[in-house]
């Protein structure tokens, strides 16, 4: 049986709602609680990528951490429209340096 994951999006809806338009499934949050909530519920649906803002994550990050342990979903960070926090490219690296075995990226 193939399985065919969706996609999703969590965030503000300034920094969400625009992936809308290329087919990707918006959930609008702003408090911790509801971003929990909403990465949960996802994760047990089909779900294969869900994107998050920083802003978000950076609130959650006990979550987003049970999630990297697992293969799916893969939970992307991503900047907001406010900008980065450096918190998806760090956690790029670290996987990179897990996958590879050393920092390849750089700083």
């Amino acid at each position: 049986m193939i399985v065919m994951y969706k996609i999703a999006v969590i965030g503000d809806k300034d920094s969400v709602l625009s992936f809308k338009a290329i087919g990707i499934d918006v959930f609008v949050a702003y408090e911790d609680r509801d971003a929990r909530s909403q990465v949960d519920s996802l994760a047990k649906k089909d779900y294969g990528v869900i994107y998050i803002t920083e802003d978000l994550a950076a609130k959650i990050p006990n979550t987003i951490e049970r999630y990297n342990e697992k293969l799916i979903p893969a939970i992307i960070v991503i900047p907001s429209n406010k900008g980065t926090l450096g918190i998806g490219m760090k956690n790029l690296n670290k996987n990179v340096e897990k996958a590879v075995g050393a920092n390849i990226l750089g700083d």
